[in-house]
């Protein structure tokens, strides 16, 4: 029988009044599906007992049959794994189930590692509808080889090992095969004790840990180092100002800017690179190795402006990209380079070492994937598209935009035969999302980069629930999403911050000289309070039973304050002479006082829920600085 693709099949019921109510429990959307004539009559009980055999079977990589029934309490059924390198596309699975037989043929281990993860949410639908495990026989595959998550390790928050241990375990059931810890400064070099020291960084022996849980689950921990800009941590500490492009004030594209990049044109710039690295990459097993080159705005402004003068500002980038490139190569990785600075230089992409790996990041619901992808394309580099989860500098959450990126560059890169898709979570300015937040896009993302359905966004809900949160009664993910929409009700521009964070950000800023801040209304952030006080009733209503269920309730909760504490400032703003902050009568300003206080405090402690001490200080002296200012 010709395979039925799974959106064809949601139309039809077939045998015994069975329906293909199944689909919804799919997290990541099989590419093809065929429904047989009869079924498995498993009981909730046996469907359990079959769960808890494939999760050891899963931590064993099973190959081979066995004679299941008596282990699940089964009339007959008989288990098969094997491996069938040729027939099945790379990471790829066929599953079959008859009445008396479950067959996973796997293109490798991580086929028959992904196979097990459908069959066991075939199974949480059995034993959560009380209905039959369906007789289907389902042949898949990526549409993307590399499918992973960037997690921002170094604005401020360092998650616990147990943080990690627990997102990896959720990762892992979502198909995804890469994480990238992104470092600036928190990793423990034994010889950098200066610039870390303060942070909670990570250790070698800790990676070494991480890089095994990873492996176990199939997924490859790429270690991630910037080397050019973003290296505030590092020259702000005047050992280190001699390696500055800019030691002193610069005029960037982002205002004055100093102590951010490094100097290309000094080769101990060059030097301290290569030392970092030879003490990282060890205690990786990735044959990957990002290292970052993005955003330097500082570049041919100070010290290697001569040196642009002469070669051009592409061309001395490049230089040193190409550099870095060769010492990664000797370390016995291939590099990634983020690719945003080379697409200012489109003339050049042709000349970028063939072995290097472009991460096209692009954050915006409109960012032009379709047209920046075929740049590296047609110069023969392999590239990953890189959307992101647009939590950052939003408390809460921006998710219409990130579900949107997350769809286009899902789109865009199959079409443009991206090796791989990267979803990031930043931490710009305080870290102050919480993981809660960025479950939706995170999960979304993971789904997208398996196989695009529109189908996929329409059972997020449902999926946070029933996977994430679990959650019965539904409200925590219902909650969770609709906090995430709140930043529309405020109405202004779209931009890569919401409402809420600007205006605790933008204290002392004007109001009206942005191009977002200045169309917020006093109506607008009074339907988004609304809508997040709305939000949090529902939350109340919820009853996760997740491992982290608790800390979920907890960070929410906190992270909402926070938000509401930015629509209460702006609304005082409005009001206020020249809707400047410092103007607001002082007992209002009191009142925001006395607001905001406990919500540091809380701060803290939910903080600490998740994370390392390291980066706490830092994070919420940013908070402090505007109760400072309410009281001076």
């Amino acid at each position: 029988m010709k395979s039925i693709f799974l959106s064809l099949l949601l139309s039809f019921t077939v045998f015994n009044g069975f329906s293909q109510d199944f689909s919804k429990y799919f997290i990541n959307p099989p590419q093809e599906i065929t429904v047989l004539d009869s079924c498995v009559s498993l009981t909730s009980t046996n469907a359990s007992q079959l769960e808890k055999l494939l999760t050891i079977t899963t931590n064993m990589d099973f190959i081979g049959s066995m004679d299941i029934a008596e282990k699940i309490g089964f009339s007959k059924l008989h288990l098969n794994f094997s491996i069938d390198s040729l027939q099945l596309k790379p990471q790829g699975y066929r599953l079959k189930i008859t009445t008396d037989t479950l067959q996973v043929k796997g293109q490798d281990l991580a086929g028959l590692f992904y196979a097990k993860q459908t069959l066991s949410q075939l199974l949480s639908y059995a034993i959560s509808e009380g209905k039959s495990l369906p007789c289907v026989e389902i042949t898949d595959w990526p549409n993307f080889e590399r499918r992973g998550v960037m997690l921002d390790v170094s604005r401020d928050k360092v998650p616990t090992m147990e943080t990690l241990y627990q997102l990896i375990d959720k990762l892992a059931e979502w198909k995804q095969n890469e994480l990238q810890l992104y470092i600036e400064h928190t990793f423990a070099y034994k010889n950098h004790e200066e610039v870390w020291k303060n942070a909670s960084p990570f250790t070698a022996e800790e990676i070494k840990l991480l890089d095994a849980y990873c492996r176990e689950r199939h997924i490859d921990l790429v270690p991630n180092q910037n080397s050019f800009g973003h290296m505030e941590n590092w020259l702000k500490h005047d050992e280190y100002l001699d390696l500055a492009e800019c030691p002193e004030d610069c005029e960037t594209v982002w205002g004055k800017r100093k102590r951010t990049s490094l100097n290309p044109t000094d080769p101990a710039s060059f030097e301290l690179m290569k030392s970092l690295y030879e003490e990282l990459l060890p205690n990786f097993s990735s044959k990957y190795f990002n290292i970052g080159g993005d955003e330097t705005v500082e570049l041919c402004l100070g010290k290697s402006k001569e040196e642009c003068e002469k070669l051009g500002k592409g061309h001395v980038y490049l230089n040193y990209l190409t550099k870095l490139n060769e010492e990664v190569n000797k370390q016995g990785k291939l590099a990634q380079f983020w690719g945003d600075i080379i697409l200012n230089h489109p003339e050049l992409i042709s000349e970028i070492p063939k072995n290097m790996t472009a991460v096209v990041w692009g954050y915006d619901a409109t960012y032009p994937f379709d047209e920046n992808l075929p740049k590296f394309k047609n110069a023969g580099l392999e590239f990953y598209v890189c959307p992101g989860t647009s939590t950052w500098r939003s408390e809460i959450g921006r998710n219409t935009n990130a579900f949107e990126n997350l769809k286009n560059a899902a789109i865009e890169g199959q079409k443009n035969n991206a090796k791989g898709f990267l979803n990031t979570n930043w931490g710009d300015f305080g870290h102050f999302q919480p993981l809660s937040v960025t479950y939706a896009p995170l999960l979304l993302g993971a789904s997208y980069s398996w196989n695009y359905s529109e189908k996929s966004v329409d059972n997020l809900a449902f999926h946070l629930n029933h996977y994430v949160f679990k959650d019965e009664t539904a409200n925590t993910g219902k909650a969770i999403l609709m906090l995430g929409d709140a930043y529309l009700k405020a109405d202004i521009p779209a931009g890569n911050a919401n409402a809420f964070h600007l205006m605790l950000r933008r204290f002392k800023w004007t109001m009206k000289g942005h191009y977002q801040t200045k169309h917020l209304t006093i109506k607008g952030l009074e339907a988004a309070e609304n809508e997040i006080n709305n939000a949090l009733a529902i939350l109340d209503k919820g009853k996760p039973t997740s491992e982290d269920a608790a800390i979920v309730i907890a960070e929410t909760k906190q992270a909402a304050k926070l938000a509401l504490h930015g629509a209460h400032l702006g609304e005082a703003r409005l009001k206020a002479k020249g809707y400047a902050t410092e103007n607001i009568p002082e007992v209002e300003k009191e009142k925001l006082a006395e607001e905001l206080a406990p919500i540091i405090e809380n701060q803290k402690k939910t903080w600490l829920l998740r994370n390392r001490e390291g980066g706490l200080e830092d994070s919420t002296d940013k908070l402090k600085e505007l109760l400072e200012y309410y009281k001076n």
